[in-house]
């Protein structure tokens, strides 16, 4: 199965004020997600950040 991916992984970037949250997601979207963090030599982190970062900014264009 070939993913596509619609974002840029953004380079880890100086520390800002964040909070915690816990996320509940199905298995075989974790190991996707762990496998393009590992593509990418990044966190698992980044990865789903950038992601979001990436789907709010086309929606508000």
């Amino acid at each position: 199965m070939v993913i596509t991916m619609n974002f840029k992984i953004k380079p880890t970037q100086a520390k800002e004020e964040s909070i915690y949250k816990t996320l509940y997601i199905k298995k075989k979207l974790a190991d996707q997600i762990d496998r393009i963090a590992k593509e990418n030599d990044t966190s698992w982190n980044n990865v789903v950040i950038s992601m979001i970062e990436s789907c709010l900014t086309e929606e508000s264009e």
